[in-house]
């Protein structure tokens, strides 16, 4: 068993692992030297223990103490260097545009020229009277960072994260949640499902109902070897394609290959214009989705095609969307050379219907009704799928009458999950106001504005509120049905108020992983002090070389103004950058800083500070850049010889760059100044700078995450619809709902899905 991988995954959780029985633990053991240093290291992190957690501790070798200790301060990256451009960069140091210009200017006349100045290891010449180089890890002129540092700041923090005990129970629930969660999971659930597969074998009858679980699934076993077990979790062809292209590409959704190589082109263009390098990332991605198959693969696609349970004319309709892709990989993978082989008539009949398109499609028959304003037809139709009901059910309400629609999609209500209902309540109240600006995030992860539907203005105002709050009384009426056909015998409740802050994760998938908790996005973080600090650390294990990744900061007022803090501004109202960094040391990575002043802010009459990262360099945010935000009553020590702020102890929140990232840019995070209060999103866009990220969509996206249904009224509803009564102490409740639960979205998953 790889105890490294399970503490990771523990970790996640606010916990720690460790392979005892609860009922083996002696809660009268008194704590050892060595359980004490460990106790002492942890707060150093900002970690104390649960009691139980603290007994559990007392029958573990030290060893062990010093291999968890070993993976957070990894996870926490405390070994790599913190140290920024700028050593004790929250006093100003007068950096002014015509420092550059004058570098610039002696620089392009050369060595030989007698103006006297310092010429640092870059080659850089710093003429006298510019820049107090003094003050600087490295050159101030070119960004390149000379100087690294080998500690960080610790216990600075005046509120510790509890950390509580996972047993290997705890460890293989986890991991059947996971396995059946009802909604898909995001990029730190499927990193925690990748390393439990490697450690526990599937139940004997799994429950994966998500399509994008089962290609994590599919792939460890065919990893192992259990291509026939495999093939049971593939249920239609499109199941085959998504894991092809999986397997392929690293992405779960089915993306266009002329979509990945726009795509990469785009990454590649730099904010002066294109560059060749624009043409030779589309090149490299091109190259990189060729098709080509072994024989042995080859074979095992056309033993699961010919193994599905369903007619040729139903497998070819699923097929007819994605039908572009299918002949590419028909052909890759020789599937008419294994048709015309005994044994696989099924693949045979199948190949027939498809090429020569012998079967009709339910979405046609769908458009035509719709075309023919033939709302019977229509929604006759629409009832035969649910899911499909529920994506159209919104455009259904303007074109045919928002009675006639709700009527027949309320006999079908009950047939579909719960994530669907409650994605339709939280989207009412965007769509049916046709002032409200729409968001959506394709598949590349780029937010995108769209315009209103332009049947919005066959209504007035108050026909189009009704209509929200019908579907919202819809999804709220059928969730209280739900929980009401699940009597308990319990009596009592208890609902952390913590659980208000905390949106239900539907419809937002992240694509960041966080290693030290699993915060639903829209999640909101209480500031305790009166400074917020903004790093990012990037570069860690690679060579020295040119990565330009930016931290950024845009500060609205309530007159309309707007300030930026970012590598061309390094200081504005309420807050001060460390410094531009556009090259990265050897193997350490670097950092950069920002530091904001809440009494500051609030004097100046701010509103909002929005915090973005970004790729100033051509391609996407390096995979493993890891941004976040630090905060503490108590003060936080910046040091005056190398600049470094980064303390453990003080992270209210950090993520990290994922593999399949495909941004340019990502917005990471709101502060609310007037009530001191930080919203994470996670938005990614496609602009260099901070001037990219569009202020629409930043809106949009805070807007629909703050009005969305909190985990905290989801069991207020479970409470009134089984009689439940709501207590204020935790200890005296049957059934108790605390912040710990939470971090597990899994969990609060299979609370929609009871």
């Amino acid at each position: 068993m790889n105890t490294i991988n399970l503490t990771e995954v523990a970790l996640r959780q606010r916990a720690l692992f460790f392979d005892v029985r609860r009922e083996e633990i002696d809660m009268n053991s008194e704590s050892t030297a060595a359980v004490m240093a460990f106790i002492a290291r942890l707060k150093e992190n900002g970690y104390c223990v649960s009691e139980e957690l603290l007994h559990a501790l007392n029958n573990v070798s030290p060893v062990r103490l010093a291999e968890i200790t070993k993976v957070i301060n990894k996870v926490l990256r405390v070994g790599l260097n913190w140290a920024p451009l700028v050593k004790g960069w929250n006093v100003p140091r007068g950096e002014r545009l015509s420092d550059h210009i004058i570098t610039l200017i002696v620089n392009l006349l050369g060595k030989d020229s007698d103006i006297k100045g310092t010429t640092l290891p870059c080659g850089h010449l710093i003429p006298e009277g510019t820049f107090p180089i003094e003050r600087y890890n490295g050159c101030p002129f070119c960004g390149t960072p000379f100087k690294t540092a080998d500690f960080v700041y610790r216990g600075q923090g005046s509120k510790l994260k509890e950390l509580r005990l996972f047993t290997k129970s705890d460890m293989e629930h986890l991991f059947e949640t996971l396995l059946s969660s009802p909604v898909p999971l995001d990029a730190t659930q499927q990193d925690s499902l990748s390393m439990l597969l490697a450690e526990f074998p599937l139940p004997e009858t799994p429950s994966v109902t998500m399509k994008e679980t089962v290609m994590l699934v599919v792939k460890r076993l065919v990893e192992l070897g259990r291509d026939y077990e495999a093939g049971k979790l593939l249920k239609t062809p499109t199941d085959i394609l998504r894991y092809q292209w999986y397997e392929k590409t690293g992405y779960i959704q089915l993306i266009e290959p002329k979509t990945l190589i726009a795509h990469a082109s785009r990454l590649y263009t730099h904010i002066w214009g294109p560059l060749d390098k624009s043409a030779d990332a589309a090149k490299a991605m091109k190259e990189k989705l060729m098709l080509k198959y072994d024989r042995r693969t080859c074979r095992r696609v056309a033993r699961w095609l010919n193994a599905l349970p369903m007619t040729p004319e139903a497998a070819s309709e699923t097929m007819n969307p994605k039908r572009g892709m299918w002949v590419r990989m028909i052909r890759a993978l020789r599937l008419g050379e294994f048709s015309r082989k005994e044994g696989f008539g099924n693949l045979s009949r199948l190949l027939d219907v498809f090429y020569n398109r012998a079967y009709s499609t339910w979405q046609g028959h769908v458009d035509k009704a719709k075309s023919e304003n033939d709302s019977s037809t229509t929604l006759s139709l629409l009832k035969e799928r649910p899911g499909l009901f529920a994506r159209c059910l919104f455009a259904s309400m303007l074109r045919f009458g928002s009675d006639h629609v709700l009527a027949a999609f309320n006999e079908v209500t009950d047939k579909l999950p719960a994530r669907l209902l409650l994605s339709l309540g939280n989207a009412a109240d965007t769509y049916f106001d046709p002032s409200a600006t729409r968001i959506a995030r394709p598949i590349t992860g780029v937010a995108k504005t769209i315009d209103s539907n332009p049947l919005l203005t066959l209504y007035n105002k108050e026909i189009l509120k009704e209509m929200a709050a019908a579907v919202n009384d819809l999804y709220r009426d059928s969730m209280a049905r739900r929980f009401a056909a699940h009597p308990t015998e319990t009596k009592t409740i208890y609902i952390d108020p913590l659980l208000h802050n905390i949106p239900v994760g539907v419809g937002d998938r992240t694509t960041t992983i966080q290693d030290t908790s699993c915060a639903l996005m829209g999640t909101r973080f209480p500031v305790e002090g009166d400074a917020v600090r903004l790093f990012m650390q990037w570069g860690k294990g690679l060579h020295a070389q040119h990565l330009d990744m930016d931290l950024s900061c845009r500060i609205s007022f309530a007159d309309g103004r707007i300030e930026e803090c970012a590598y061309y501004n390094l200081t504005c109202t309420g807050a001060k950058h460390s410094g531009d960094i556009i090259s990265i040391p050897e193997m350490v990575g670097t950092a950069e800083y920002i530091e904001l002043s809440i009494p500051e802010l609030e004097s100046a009459k701010a509103k909002y500070a929005v915090f973005t990262c970004n790729a100033y360099s051509t391609g996407s945010l390096s995979p493993n850049l890891m941004v976040g935000w630090m905060d503490s009553q108590n003060e936080m020590k910046l040091s005056n010889e190398t600049g470094v702020a980064y303390d453990p102890s003080c992270v209210q929140h950090i993520v990290r760059i994922s593999e399949s990232n495909l941004s340019k840019g990502l917005v990471f995070g709101v502060l609310d100044v007037a009530k001191r209060e930080i919203i994470w999103l996670e938005m990614p866009f496609t602009s260099q700078t901070l001037r990219g990220a569009d202020s629409r969509s930043i809106e949009a996206l805070l807007r629909k995450v703050t009005e969305k249904l909190s985990i905290g009224e989801l069991l207020e509803i479970k409470a009134k619809s089984q009689g439940l009564t709501i207590v204020e102490n935790a200890d005296d409740a049957d059934e108790t709902y605390t912040y710990a639960w939470a971090l597990n979205p899994a969990e609060v998953a299979a609370l929609l899905n009871s």
